[in-house]
């Protein structure tokens, strides 16, 4: 039960995602990547800070502290930058379709660190959503935007990132709690690129935003960073990292629905077929523990 309830948690967290992959693409030519990461963290670490001290949630030990500020520093800090200018390249759901490369390498990763090991079922169900995710790319290339193909790389490099940060995050959220440990990730991060945006002045960009773009912004950090990674860290608690990141494969719906009303961006037929085969995986995958 607590498994599924992590991949739940999990779906809901990646639906939030997806819609702030939308925002974001919607931003983007109003602001640059480190200054749309500093927008959603620094709103995301001013909701959730009061969250945890109300709460009292149980913080990393002290000899924790610099590994947790660490992956806070690789996930908050160098994956959204990278995120962000791969949105800039190509249209939202795309650029969401190349994100759900992140089951392949989440299960690559935890097998390699001895994490989790390798099932028939398992790799089935993510290399069916995989194939699904590259066959829906390349079908649609000629119709995307003219070098879309750099933001879909720059995107499966970039989840690099967060699959070491899935893997890694399970046993230091086991030895504080989920929001004491998203906490003080997500501070460390969003001090970092507050401490660049201020030292490069990109923070002035903000300046420039009018209420649409301010109502954007806050839904940036509150929805799509505070509420979003919660969920995430829970069913990180609950859930094995895999099919965790396998809900991510979602992603792509609510970023592409949301982007037709904010962008004009249209939902073509090959991203349907692409995620169709999406969720024949996601099932695959996640069922696995039943049998058992």
């Amino acid at each position: 039960m607590s498994e599924w309830l992590g991949v739940l948690l999990a779906l809901i967290s990646s639906c939030l995602g997806g819609t702030a992959a939308a925002v974001t693409r919607y931003l983007v030519g109003n602001a640059d990547p480190i200054t749309l990461a500093i927008l959603r963290w620094g709103i995301g670490f001013l909701c959730l800070l009061p969250v945890a001290l109300v709460l009292r949630v149980r913080w990393p030990p002290r000899s924790d502290w610099l590994a947790v500020a660490a992956l806070g520093l690789c996930f908050f800090g160098l994956f959204f930058v990278l995120y962000n200018i791969a949105v800039s390249f190509t249209t939202a759901a795309r650029a969401s379709l190349a994100l759900s490369t992140l089951p392949l390498q989440t299960m690559v990763v935890g097998a390699l660190l001895g994490i989790e090991p390798l099932t028939r079922r398992k790799s089935l169900g993510v290399g069916i959503a995989v194939l699904g995710v590259a066959a829906a790319l390349v079908s649609g290339l000629s119709a995307a935007p003219s070098g879309a193909w750099r933001g879909e790389l720059i995107m499966v490099g970039a989840v690099l990132c967060m699959s070491f940060y899935n893997v890694w995050s399970r046993p230091f959220i086991q030895r504080s709690s989920a929001l004491g440990f998203l906490t003080v990730g997500m501070g460390a991060g969003a001090a970092a690129l507050i401490l660049v945006g201020v030292l490069t002045g990109r923070v002035a960009a903000l300046s420039s935003f009018g209420a649409p773009q301010w109502i954007a912004g806050i839904y940036l950090g509150v929805g799509g960073g505070a509420l979003a990674f919660i969920l995430w860290v829970l069913a990180l608690q609950r859930a094995t990292p895999t099919r965790v990141a396998n809900t991510m494969t979602v992603n792509p719906i609510a970023a592409g629905l949301l982007a037709t009303q904010l962008v004009g961006e249209p939902i073509t037929a090959n991203l349907v077929v692409g995620l169709v085969a999406v969720f024949a995986g996601i099932w695959i995958a996640t069922t696995e523990g039943g049998k058992a």
